[in-house]
């Protein structure tokens, strides 16, 4: 009997460490992201600013486009079309600037205590992470809301909202984590904030944001199908309009994503300590 106990102990002490260590990593990850909501609840203000931008392009820019005739989405509407890829842009903007944080962290000697704390590197920026995706989840509410106002043909289903909440999550951790790479690199604000505005514009214009891939010559196609934004516009606008999924097209956006984010945290994860330096 007494072996057979020690025999259960001993068989079940993996078990519990690899519990343990799932509890301490999750532990590890919301605390620094409850440290960055803190950041983020005491600044409300960017959460309102960050709202003119979805405004202007909606009400402005889809509206004057929206009577160019050469320019094609099929049978909806083309502010309908627009809106997935506004919401897309909306996050990008939000997240690629996210590393400049980091930059004043590491000014403030935040990056140092981070790195010394128990807190292994990619709980800390899974941590960010998820503080970037609650950035994106904001700007995902003002969309819906300006629909609603607006009348636009978007899908309230419960089921297909949930597929949003978790591209926005997906896009906002990828270009997040974009962003801290670049910080890690660069270090100071002011090269960052140069490269990350010379970045945007063409994720955001060499994609299916505005206007339909079928558009653009060849090889702009080409390059729009590397980018990580096409995918995230792609699955948005299958969830978004009310129109049926493509389960094979869905899988795929959302394949993509999770391992190009996998990959920048992993790059992240090792770059991360030189922000200490």
């Amino acid at each position: 009997m007494k072996s057979n106990a020690r025999v259960e102990i001993f068989e079940g002490a993996p078990d519990r460490s690899i519990k343990s260590s799932v509890v301490e990593f999750a532990t590890h990850s919301f605390a620094v992201a409850n440290a960055e909501f803190v950041k983020l609840k005491h600044d409300p203000l960017e959460l309102l600013m960050r709202a003119i931008q979805p405004i202007l392009w909606l009400v402005v820019f889809g509206n004057v486009m929206g009577r160019i005739r050469g320019l094609s989405v099929g049978t909806i509407n083309y502010q309908d079309f627009l809106a997935p890829g506004i919401l897309a842009q909306s996050v990008l903007f939000a997240a690629i600037f996210y590393g400049i944080s980091a930059i004043w962290e590491r000014d403030l000697g935040i990056v140092h205590r981070y790195l010394v704390s128990p807190a292994s590197r990619t709980a800390i920026l899974l941590g960010k992470q998820i503080t970037a995706s609650i950035r994106g989840l904001s700007q995902a509410t003002i969309i819906y809301i300006l629909a609603l106002v607006m009348g636009l043909g978007i899908s309230f289903q419960p089921l297909k909202m949930i597929g949003v909440v978790a591209l926005i999550s997906l896009g906002s951790g990828l270009f997040a984590n974009l962003s801290l790479i670049i910080a890690c690199i660069v270090k100071t604000r002011e090269r960052f904030m140069g490269i990350g505005q010379v970045i945007t514009m063409p994720i955001f214009f060499i994609s299916n944001a505005i206007y339909p891939l079928d558009m653009m010559p060849g090889w702009i196609r080409g390059i729009a199908a590397a980018n990580p934004l096409t995918y995230e516009v792609d699955g948005l606008r299958m969830l978004m309009l009310p129109t049926a999924v493509n389960a094979a097209g869905l899988v795929r956006d959302f394949s993509v994503l999770v391992v190009i984010s996998v990959v920048l945290l992993a790059i992240a994860t090792r770059l991360y300590p030189r922000m200490a330096s």
